[in-house]
């Protein structure tokens, strides 16, 4: 398992009848998670939630707030700051399991022992990004989502990071990735978190188990000749550690594949799953 245990100002509290308590900096907040099927540990602690989501039986659903929350206010972790704020979609802007990348990230950008670029695709609010770019890599940032832009830029200034260090790119992946190819650009690292299902900017439609491998063989194609990483993370349920390292073994150059599941500590107790990641770095 990857598990992340630095953070100081996030803590998954209990988890437990397909809920989890979390804390963010000091608003507690209680969300739906469809893989805790068990019960939860500490009922009583249930009732500090500041915010909770309550899915409905239509799609979707709303937040029910104890009190006035602030617009959006400021996590850290190992000097990384971001914003976060309750969206109407459940999420907070930031995923606390990835900060295992992160760290797995920095450690070879900052190794490398020269210049890397990394391309972010799928990027969101660029929790990797950030990481990548103060370990000193040049990051492309690639996302159809222009809200989602710019709160990764709102997330650059917040860290002080050189604005020369991003290209900010509001596209399609895949097209993206092909008109890279033409181009003929290359990148040393490439990241990806694609969703189980979405639309691009102009309504293409994707589906993960349609469009994972091509995508990635794709990338390969763009890959550098002295390449440093290659990450995938999936929140698909049902789509196994194993999967990931099928598809990177069969459309990747030689190297190592690591993949397995992401998880969080819980403070009453056991982990959360929370999706999972495949790793692969060139042979040696």
């Amino acid at each position: 398992m990857f598990l992340t245990e630095a953070w100081k100002d996030y803590e998954v509290l209990d988890t437990g009848d397909g809920e989890k308590l979390e804390r963010w900096g000091s608003v507690i907040l209680r969300r739906p998670d469809p893989q805790v099927i068990w019960p939860k540990r500490k009922g009583d602690m249930w009732r500090q939630a500041d915010g909770w989501y309550h899915r409905s039986d239509r799609g979707g659903g709303e937040w029910e707030f104890k009190k006035r929350l602030p617009e959006k206010w400021v996590v850290e972790y190992r000097g990384l700051r971001f914003y976060v704020r309750p969206t109407g979609f459940k999420h907070t802007g930031l995923f606390p399991e990835q900060a295992a990348n992160w760290d797995w990230m920095e450690g070879l950008i900052r190794s490398a022992g020269r210049p890397i670029s990394v391309l972010n695709l799928f990027g969101y609010t660029g929790g990797a990004t950030m990481a990548c770019a103060r370990a000193g890599a040049r990051v492309t940032h690639v996302d159809a989502a222009k809200g989602m832009m710019q709160w990764a830029g709102e997330n650059r200034a917040l860290n002080g990071l050189d604005e020369t260090r991003f290209r900010w790119i509001v596209d399609d992946a895949g097209k993206f990735v092909a008109r890279e190819e033409r181009r003929g650009n290359r990148y040393d690292a490439i990241l990806m978190d694609p969703p189980s299902y979405g639309r691009g900017p102009g309504g293409e439609v994707w589906k993960l188990e349609n469009e994972l491998y091509g995508l990635v063989t794709g990338c390969a194609a763009i890959l550098s000749d002295t390449p440093l990483f290659f990450l995938i993370n999936s929140y698909t349920t049902g789509l196994q550690p194993a999967v990931l390292t099928n598809i990177l073994l069969r459309a990747l150059p030689r190297g190592h594949v690591d993949s397995q599941e992401l998880v969080l500590p819980v403070t009453a107790g056991g982990v959360l799953p929370c999706g999972a990641s495949g790793r692969w770095t060139p042979a040696p």
